[in-house]
């Protein structure tokens, strides 16, 4: 089943930066992988399949729904951390979670402590954000993402700030919706290894192109890791344009 589909997706700025003639789609379960340096436009291509900017040509389907023209119910069963987690640091993160949970009047009440529970946040739930490290706020957003039982959860930098073992817990939390749940993960990274370690699916982007794109155990040679992989890309893409 097609959940996401992207179609020669285009937006570019005054500055030449963008997204340029975009094109791929997810399947239920999947966890894609979407790799490429700062700068690359992965931040403004997320943007566009949350709805938060409109592409300059090409189209955007989630659940059969156009982003542009039916956009409730397109992000109907999405969840998202794009850039920051944000949060009111003077409330709890049960509070928080309370306050975003309004807005899903069908939410079981005990969900709330379910998220929690599933970041490792369980035990610190009513302390204030304002004495969270970067890691547990990263982990608070995450929680918030997944509130609402979304069958499309759409990450940017998701283990950002997180030491060691969360990196480890996250990876293991998003491995287990997506295999138990069947729950379709869009991953934005630059922490290749860390990509590498639980996505069947990847898209290398540079310079707003998407370069690569296919089954992680397709792409990569024998004795290759996908780290080796995505860098020599990257720079024969780089040198390519630089002849041209």
């Amino acid at each position: 089943m097609t959940l996401l589909e992207i179609n020669e997706v285009t937006k570019l700025y005054k500055n030449g930066r963008g997204v340029r003639n975009v094109s791929f789609d997810l399947s239920r379960g999947d966890i894609f992988g979407l790799i490429g340096p700062n700068g690359t436009g992965k931040t403004t291509l997320l943007k566009m399949i949350m709805g938060l900017i409109r592409p300059d040509q090409g189209s955007i389907r989630i659940f059969g729904h156009s982003v542009t023209e039916s956009y409730e119910q397109a992000i109907a069963q999405v969840g998202c951390i794009i850039e920051t987690a944000d949060a009111y640091d003077y409330m709890s993160a049960y509070d928080n979670l309370k306050l975003s949970a309004r807005f899903y009047p069908d939410l079981a009440k005990t969900r709330i402590d379910q998220v929690l529970e599933l970041v490792g946040l369980a035990p610190y739930k009513k302390e204030r954000v304002r004495g969270y490290s970067l890691g547990m706020k990263q982990r608070l957003a995450l929680a918030s993402a997944l509130l609402s039982n979304p069958q499309l959860v759409i990450l940017d930098e998701p283990t950002n700030g997180l030491d060691i073992e969360g990196m480890v817990e996250v990876r293991h939390t998003i491995r287990q919706l997506a295999l138990g749940q069947g729950i379709t993960f869009l991953i934005s990274s630059h922490l290749i290894h860390d990509l590498g370690m639980i996505a069947n699916r990847i898209g290398i982007m540079n310079n707003g192109s998407l370069i690569r794109l296919g089954q992680v155990s397709e792409l990569l040679p024998d004795e290759t890791t996908l780290e080796q992989y995505v860098v020599t890309q990257i720079q024969t893409a780089k040198d390519a344009n630089a002849y041209a």
